[in-house]
This record gives structure tokens, sequence and C-alpha cells, in this order.
């Protein structure tokens, strides 16, 4: 089975790299964004399977990052508060 990259969308860094370590002890390759813009900018250049997703971030909230993802993929999105 091919390596299943999953993308972390949290503006809160301990969280983020704590989501990363139980990720990658399992298999995943995990790219993490800490805000809104910069996870669009990953789902552009790579291959993600899965979005873990954030609602309450500065600039750009998570409902709005999601509504963005849904006009070019369709990629599964979870989100997590």
């Amino acid at each position: 089975m091919s390596e299943i990259h999953v993308l972390v969308v949290d503006d809160e860094k301990e969280i983020a790299d704590l989501v990363e370590i139980y990720l990658v002890s399992d298999g995943y390759k995990v790219y993490k964004a800490s805000n809104a813009l910069e996870g669009l900018e990953i789902l552009e250049k790579e291959t993600i399977h899965l979005v873990l997703l954030d609602i309450m971030m500065p600039g750009m909230d998570g409902l709005t990052v999601c509504t963005q993802i849904r006009k070019t993929s369709h990629v599964p999105i979870i989100i997590v508060s």
C-alpha cells in the first residue's frame, strides 16, 4: 500500500505537532500548515489524501477553508475543534 498523506491545518503549533507524532508513528506522511493560506498552498502542490482542519483560526477560518477546498477537491476533511 502506498503512503497516505495527511494535511494538518491548525494555528496552534503544539496541537499540530502532537497530531503529527501520532500520525507519523502509524505510518502516515504529515504536512502541517499554521494558517489557512498555507494549507491551501500545500493542497495545490502535494497529493493529499485527508485534511484535518481546525475551525477557529485567525484570518480565514476553517469553514471558509473547507468551502475553498471543495471548489477544487473532494479530499476527505475532518474538522478538529
